[in-house]
């Protein structure tokens, strides 16, 4: 008779930028009968209990990002140069949705110098050893999904306004993509980002970029391939033209392949709350 399963415990980490954004674009500018902004906090909770009812997680932790800058600013002084400065209507809201997550019981972990995302890379590497813990990230951030892992670390994202949430394990990461979760910090390398102002290689676009990542691999695998056999991109359809772009782009892809990589290294020791 096979073993029994051990029974798993659901961890939710609360991508709480992300969810803030999203909440404060989405709704109305609801405030207080003193004009204090209220929307993106009405969100933020409204949220919280539609996870609690839908995913009833046994642990919930809220994972921010700090003002200060990152090491991704440090790396490129352009990094996120495009984006609008938050409005102070969001940023009062930001620094008051630590009371939501006070008045829940929610630790709240960030770590100077790096993202959000970062926190919740470096939370799903600390448990990972920990089989009976399911992780789920929630999050309106699809950078999010590189986390995933199988039926592991899965991440319940926003699709539009704050009801419309999808679930994605591995599976539908690669119906939607075409390949692994691992590998679209390699897509970001060639396509780049340009929500964060991640360059990638000028001229490769979406389908181009899914091609190759599907066909050949990882940066490093494309590269190495590259140099061995160049007909063996021409064989595959790639134009003339592409396999240019990729000789003369080569360490602008590999950089901003840094740059989308979350990182799992964040200055933070990881406890499983007592209480939630």
């Amino acid at each position: 008779m096979a073993g029994k399963k051990e029974p798993q415990s659901t961890l939710v980490l609360l991508d709480v930028h992300a969810i803030l954004h999203r909440a404060y674009h989405a709704l109305p500018s609801f405030s207080t009968s003193s004009g204090v902004p209220t929307g993106a906090l009405y969100g933020v909770c409204a949220m919280l209990i539609k996870i609690i009812d839908e995913l009833k997680p046994d642990y919930i932790v809220a994972c921010y990002d700090l003002p200060e800058p990152t090491f991704r600013h440090s790396a490129y002084d352009a990094y996120k140069a495009g984006r609008a400065k938050a409005e102070d209507d969001l940023v009062a809201q930001i620094e008051r949705s630590h009371d939501i997550f006070k008045a829940f019981g929610i630790p709240v972990y960030s770590a100077t110098g790096f993202e959000a995302d970062d926190i919740l890379g470096t939370i799903v590497e600390q448990t990972k050893k920990q089989k009976d813990i399911k992780t789920i990230i929630a999050s309106g951030d699809m950078d999010t999904l590189q986390l995933v892992d199988d039926e592991r670390v899965l991440v319940y994202t926003l699709k539009k306004g704050i009801n419309d949430t999808i679930l994605y394990n591995e599976k539908a990461v690669v119906d939607r993509f075409g390949f692994a979760p691992a590998m679209l910090a390699d897509f970001k390398g060639l396509r780049g980002d340009p929500s964060d102002n991640i360059m990638g290689i000028k001229g490769i676009g979406e389908k181009t970029a899914g091609t190759l990542i599907t066909a050949f691999g990882t940066l490093e695998e494309i590269y190495k391939k590259l140099k061995k056999d160049e007909a063996l991109f021409e064989n595959t359809g790639i134009k003339p033209r592409i396999i240019t772009l990729l000789k003369e782009g080569e360490e602008e892809a590999f950089f901003s392949k840094t740059l989308a990589t979350i990182r799992r290294d964040a200055t933070i020791t990881f406890t499983l709350p007592k209480d939630t």
